[in-house]
């Protein structure tokens, strides 16, 4: 093993001379670098002796002093800076640091290329290879065999953390907890600082922020300071990732001791491995999410026949078969800038969205008459609400306010347009294909209206499903035209809004006022239009048998509206 103490002897480099930091001087050495790019300190690891011109640091003390700081924390072995082209002699300042913190600092002979040294030196630590070479491969053998045996992460992270002696945390690729490891000398306790108890990222948001996306710009592992509660800790973050994907992170909390040059290598095994285990556990879980998605699809489309498959889905899906349920369904409707984006970069956002929409409406499970099971398909969310059969019916009013605090919750978090439909609720669970329909047809009817950002239940519009169920189109037509049909050509011919106005006048229950704040009209607009509508009609609008008709002739209107 060749030491920086030993440099002193090598007789092809004759000449370097150690200035500082001669408390390092027994450091060994695994390998020699050049560094001339001040951000490199992520690329580099312990032990490895680094040379210099010294030109990236001629003028600029501060980085000096964090040149030598950084390369201490590292564990490197020393620094070598070759003289006469930028420096005389070495400044002070990175005298004082390297004393500080124990790292050696060398002078190179101008004579000498930064290229022969390294070979030089490279030629005299290479018989060291061997030895670490069968060390990292019994650890990689244990590895090995712990995958074989399904020790799976936790298992893997718990001999990381006694290998490297320093707690471990390993996070997904959205740095919620997979697991963690602590160590029984760790000052600073991970559960102290680090909230493990809930499905939200694990590190603060300024952490995560420092963690490059781009697998190219962190291959190896790289250094990351935690700032919690006037705390600084160490730590090392290394990808766990496979194909340019990232599946997770593996953070070593380094608070035990400084990290060797075999801790880096076995850390790199260990990746490599957790990433072989999350491929594996992302393809058991993507498996059981289809066979969930059909179980639950037949169950919406009413292909659930026996009890037993009845009974077998609760159980697989957490409902309760004896429970009362009704559906709702949210419609998220796409923007106008996304619609014409990439196919499969559209996709990707809106399943972003819905996951997003879910993770809410879990959040707010509170606020429902009952238990809750929530998922997504494409742009639609569903929630079932179940409720112990010995309560009494949720009501159509407590349903929609709870649909209308979603709403308005989603709506605020989620910047996007949606619509809300409520199905009836069920006294059994194999009725439930019924109410998700229900839910469905009224997200159906709120786009034939244009309606954004609204809550509809299915009884809300009972009078229209009694139209659309009993009578045949060309009957509604028909009694359409004898009714509307005046006002609806002379829009047609003359370019008027009648029909419109029309409906907005009866939504307003006949009200010219709040009729003319709806539409923005002025008033005497308002009463005009209504007197154009009535000499239409030859009608007074007066007479009960009169409104009724012509209500039932604009609901059959907003039934028909795209075929008349």
């Amino acid at each position: 093993m060749l030491t920086v103490k030993d440099l002193m002897k090598i007789k092809a480099i004759e000449g370097i001379k150690i200035v500082a930091g001669e408390q390092g001087i027994d450091k060994s050495i695994s390998i020699v670098n050049i560094i001339e790019n001040p951000d490199a300190f992520d690329w580099l690891s312990p032990n490895e002796l680094l040379l210099s011109t010294g030109y990236i640091f001629k003028n600029n003390a501060e980085l000096q002093n964090r040149i030598i700081k950084e390369l201490a924390e590292l564990n490197c072995s020393g620094l070598v800076v070759k003289m006469k082209r930028y420096f005389d002699k070495l400044p002070q300042n990175m005298i004082d640091e390297a004393n500080k913190y124990g790292l050696p600092l060398l002078e190179l002979p101008f004579e000498y290329t930064l290229s022969n040294v390294i070979s030089i030196i490279n030629e005299k630590v290479s018989g060291r290879y061997d030895l670490l070479n069968r060390k990292t491969l019994d650890i990689h053998n244990l590895f090995f065999k712990i995958t074989l045996e399904g020790g799976g992460i936790a298992k893997i992270t718990s001999m990381l953390s006694e290998t490297i002696s320093n707690p471990i945390i390993v996070v997904d690729k959205d740095w919620r907890l997979l697991h963690h490891t602590e160590h029984a000398k760790n000052n600073s306790p991970l559960e102290y600082y680090l909230d493990f108890s809930n499905r939200q990222p694990v590190f603060n948001k300024a952490f995560i922020d420092t963690i490059p996306t781009n697998l190219n710009e962190m291959k190896k592992s790289i250094k990351r300071t935690y700032h919690s509660e006037g705390a600084k800790i160490k730590c090392r973050v290394i990808p766990v990732a496979a194909s340019n994907y990232i599946y997770g992170y593996i953070v070593i909390w380094q608070t035990v001791q400084e990290l060797s040059e075999f801790d880096y290598i076995i850390l790199q095994q260990a990746s490599t491995i957790m990433a072989l285990e999350l491929i594996k556990a992302k393809e058991i879980s993507e498996l059981e999410i289809r066979i969930k998605q059909d179980s639950i699809d037949d169950l919406l489309s009413g292909k659930i026949s026996s009890h037993e498959a009845l009974q077998t889905l609760c159980y697989l899906h957490g409902l309760n078969p004896s429970y009362m349920y009704y559906s709702m369904v949210i419609n998220i409707e796409m923007n106008e800038a996304d619609k014409f984006e990439d196919m499969i970069i559209g996709k990707y956002k809106m399943e972003s969205i819905a996951k997003k929409c879910v993770d809410i409406i879990y959040d707010l499970s509170h606020k429902a008459i009952g238990e809750i099971k929530c998922f997504y398909r494409n742009n639609r969310v569903i929630i079932l609400v179940g409720q112990n059969e010995e309560r009494p019916p949720v009501s159509i009013s407590d349903a929609k306010l709870y649909a209308n605090e979603l709403l308005e919750v989603l709506i605020q978090r989620t910047k996007e347009t949606l619509l809300i439909g409520i199905g009836q609720q069920y006294s059994t669970i194999s009725s439930l294909h019924n109410s998700f329909s229900e839910a469905n047809e009224m997200i159906k009817l709120m786009q034939q209206k244009n309606l954004q950002n609204k809550v509809s239940h299915f009884e809300d519009y009972s009078v229209y499903h009694l139209l659309e169920a009993n009578i045949k189109v060309v009957a509604l037509e028909e009694f359409f035209r004898k009714c509307l049909g005046k006002v609806f050509d002379h829009d047609q011919l003359h370019g008027t809004s009648y029909m419109l106005t029309l409906e907005n006048y009866f939504i307003n229950n006949l009200n010219v006022t709040e009729t003319s704040k709806a539409m923005f009209l002025h008033r005497n607009t308002l009463i005009y239009r209504i007197e154009k509508i009535k000499e239409i009609l030859n009608l007074d609008l007066k007479h009960s048998e009169e409104l009724l008709r012509i209500q039932i002739a604009l609901k059959i209107f907003s039934i028909l509206n795209k075929t008349i």
